[in-house]
């Protein structure tokens, strides 16, 4: 895309469409972002993603970048990315959702992450919200509860569920997120987007709210896998072996279908979406086959739980020393042990995941891919809670998703 045609509104684009305009001035990142400002103006009253934004800081920062010589300017050069309000930003507040982290007054400190996106020329928007320090179901306390762009009296997912609700309502092309679960595919399932989670330790989680540092991961919100692309080149994702240069053909591809040992919490509409994609993927050559887990596998979550409710307790300890009080009561449980999980069960668990990993990496070799729902069914209406917790295949500890 080589100019932004008459009837083009810049907060349409892509960040694949965006980036090469912004490269070679055809856009500037002023206009860029006073186009997304003019959108959230039009539209978060109602869907309520940001905890903290400033139009004056974003647009005097976009105006630094337009004045970088093309010649110096960064692969992400101009592109506004959102994020996440448990990640450390110098010039933000970061608040955690949390009664604890209540100050307007920025820590003066970025994550990792976020010194990686600004090297790269990144414009960081503003904070968007989340759960209480990524953990709870509880929604959001800064505002009125963050609703799903696509219908206001549904939740948008969480615990990314700003990061999923303004990615999936064009109020910015980019978005962080992080995901211990499913807090990244489940809001970008609802919110009508894309969401990866990379391999677990792919992108620093340094300057990251932890809550389980063994299953806490970094990903992304965007609206194209090219989106995607750009972005995790800037970081360094990169597959083990090279990746052909030829587009993937659906023809003759060996695709996998699991449906994993709590199929039966599907929606009617989640089952019948995969029998469809089923039906189109044969049609168009795919050999396409029913993938059958080992029964070890259906004990996935409850090891899941038990490593979460381990760590928790010591990731939160310092909060609820602070002020217990002031935690959701989900938070207080896992300091306090409410589940009576073991360290002698919280290292079983670790054995078994660990143990799955090796019949995993086999399972999945034999396809192209392999293809399970993200979430039980659609965005549930409410917003007090944000959905199901439980993906129907939960990542084998270090999956990418």
């Amino acid at each position: 895309m080589s100019a932004i045609s008459n009837d083009e509104e810049p907060w349409k684009l892509t960040a694949a469409e965006a980036l090469p305009l912004l490269r070679n001035g055809t856009l500037k990142a002023v206009e860029l972002a006073q186009s997304l400002l003019t959108r959230i103006h039009q539209r978060d009253e109602n869907v309520k993603a940001w905890v903290w934004l400033s139009p004056s800081q974003i647009l005097q920062q976009a105006q630094v970048l337009d004045d970088i010589p093309q010649a110096q300017r960064g692969p992400l050069h101009g592109l506004p990315v959102g994020v996440k309000d448990i990640i450390l930003t110098k010039d933000m507040p970061t608040q955690y959702n949390s009664k604890l982290y209540r100050s307007d007054t920025p820590i003066n400190a970025d994550a990792n992450c976020i010194i990686t996106l600004r090297q790269a020329g990144a414009l960081i928007f503003g904070k968007l919200t989340t759960t209480e320090f990524a953990s709870s179901k509880q929604g959001n306390w800064h505002q009125n509860l963050t609703a799903n762009p696509h219908d206001f009296e549904r939740t948008p997912g969480g615990s990314s569920s700003g990061s999923g609700a303004a990615v999936g309502d064009f109020q910015i092309p980019v978005a962080l997120g992080t995901q211990t679960g499913g807090s990244i595919i489940r809001p970008a399932s609802f919110d009508g987007c894309y969401g990866f989670k990379p391999t677990w330790g792919c992108i620093s989680r340094e300057g990251i709210a932890q809550w389980g540092w063994s299953l806490d991961t970094c990903g992304l919100f965007s609206r194209s896998v090219e989106d995607l692309d750009a972005v995790l080149d800037v970081f360094q994702v990169l597959d083990d072996d090279p990746i052909p240069q030829q587009a993937f053909k659906i023809e003759n591809a060996k695709i996998g279908f699991a449906r994993t040992h709590n199929w039966s919490t599907a929606g009617p509409g989640t089952q019948k979406a995969i029998e469809k994609a089923k039906e189109l993927l044969k049609c168009h050559g795919a050999v396409v086959e029913e993938v059958d887990l080992p029964d070890d596998f259906s004990n996935m979550l409850e090891w899941h739980n038990t490593v979460l409710n381990g760590e928790g307790r010591s990731s939160f300890l310092g909060q609820y020393r602070t002020d217990p009080k002031a935690l959701h009561e989900s938070i207080q449980g896992y300091v306090e042990n409410i589940k009576n999980v073991s360290r002698k069960d919280q290292l079983e668990a670790y054995d078994n995941c660990a143990r799955l990993r090796p019949v995993w990496d086999d399972i999945a070799s034999k396809y192209d891919m392999v293809i399970t729902p993200s979430v039980v069914d659609e965005a549930p209406k409410g917003l007090e809670n944000t959905g199901d917790m439980a993906s129907l295949l939960v990542a084998v500890g270090s999956s990418p998703c």
